[in-house]
Order: structure tokens, then C-alpha cells, then sequence
């Protein structure tokens, strides 16, 4: 259990569908204790656009958790995606397979400005199903192929979306965002927060401070539940 005390098995509990531990991390920020969960669904097996990817993927994710869990669990579910153009399914990028695939997909943001898309969705047994999109604009610096190369070879790009990590290294190849910060990391804190409700979550809850982030440009109505 990631906070707290150690629950009954018989307990109401709330369960994260994701092996992510940046997803872990900023779910521990709205002060819940909850365990993970790893939904084992086959994300190759879900296309259309990047919004309607991202929306059906965290279902699934939350829908095949929940099926094994008990009448008394919540379970959240996410999955974010970069897109290059917000309609066009040939335009998404995933996770890359090797410094050479991170590379191209770095070269292709270079200079240009690019969508991260994050679905959450929140399953119980004695509710209809919840789920919404988040979206966030991000602008790359032009970068040269040096530059691209150093970065790939921290090894950072591996395992993230668009293989950068806004929230690291990665921040250097970055002129500006418009949206939730925490949604170009994997789960966007006020819209993950709606659709739990106050049931759920802490008292003690810190909500999206996006609006600080020294890159941000533009509001993006985070503090909002």
C-alpha cells in the first residue's frame, strides 16, 4: 500500500492499473493510500486518434483490474500518448523501442510544436464507468543532431512517451507548454481528482500547481476541481 495503514482485503480500497512510477508518485499527491496493480492489457490491440486511444486504453486498463478486484474497489487507469497532429491516427508517437527509434521521434519534435494526450478513467462495481481526456501543448527548441544525440544517450528517452521526460533532462529541449504540466508526465492531477471525488481523496491533497512552471504559457485552469 503506497500510504497509510495497511488495509483488510475486505476494505473499500482504491487501486492504480499502472506499473508507471511516475504515475505511482503523483498519485501520492492527492493524499489517498492505494495499491498498484498491473492490468496486463495488450495496448497494440486499441487505434484510433490519440484522444480516443488514450480514453479507451486507461478503460481497459481500469475495466480488467476491476474485474478481479472486490465489489469495494476503485480503480483509476491512465495512458498518455505525444501526437503530432491531434487528429490523425499515423501521427502518434508511443514508447520507443531503442536509442535509434527515440532519436527519429526527437528529430521529428525538433522545432515544432507537438500534443500529449492523457486518458484517466475510473472504474467501481456499483457505478457506471468515468473517464476523460487531458491535453497538452508542447513546443520543442530546434535542436541539432548533437544535441539529440546527447540526449538520447542519457538513456532518459527510453519508456516515455515521445521518449523525453519533461520532468527531467528532458526539460532542456523544451520552449514552452500550454496545459497541465503533470499530463506531459502521466496523469493529470485536478482531472484525475474530479473523477475520484472527495471520497477518495486526502484532505491534505496537493492539486496541479502548473501554473508555476517556469515553462508553462498559458492558463491552464488546473487548480480547478
Amino acid at each position: 500500500m503506497a500510504k497509510g495503514a495497511t488495509r483488510s482485503v475486505y476494505d473499500r480500497r482504491l487501486v492504480l492499473a499502472s506499473a508507471s512510477p511516475r504515475r505511482h508518485e503523483l498519485l501520492g499527491r492527492l493524499d489517498c493510500s492505494f495499491d498498484v496493480v498491473v492490468s496486463g492489457v495488450d495496448e497494440s490491440m486499441v487505434t484510433g486518434s490519440a484522444p480516443e486511444l488514450v480514453a479507451e486504453l486507461a478503460f481497459r486498463k481500469a475495466q480488467a483490474v476491476s474485474a478481479q478486484e472486490s465489489d469495494a474497489a476503485c480503480v483509476l487507469g491512465a495512458d498518455t500518448v505525444v501526437a503530432l497532429s491531434p487528429d490523425d491516427a499515423d501521427a502518434i508517437l508511443g514508447k520507443p523501442r531503442d536509442n535509434e527509434e527515440a532519436h527519429t521521434m526527437l528529430a521529428r519534435l525538433s522545432g515544432s510544436t507537438h500534443w500529449v494526450y492523457t486518458g484517466v478513467a475510473v472504474c467501481r462495481h456499483d457505478v457506471p464507468p468515468n473517464r476523460a481526456v487531458s491535453a497538452t501543448e508542447v513546443t520543442f527548441r530546434s535542436l541539432n543532431d548533437s544535441e539529440v544525440a546527447r540526449y538520447v544517450a542519457t538513456g532518459e528517452p527510453l519508456g516515455k512517451a515521445g521518449a523525453y521526460a519533461i520532468q527531467g533532462a528532458g526539460r532542456e529541449l523544451i520552449e514552452s507548454i500550454h496545459g497541465c504540466f503533470y499530463n506531459v508526465i502521466g496523469l493529470p492531477l485536478s482531472l484525475t481528482a474530479r473523477l475520484l471525488g472527495d471520497e477518495w481523496i486526502g484532505p491534505a491533497a496537493r492539486l496541479c500547481d502548473c501554473v508555476t512552471f517556469d515553462l508553462q504559457r498559458g492558463d491552464p485552469r488546473c487548480t480547478e476541481r
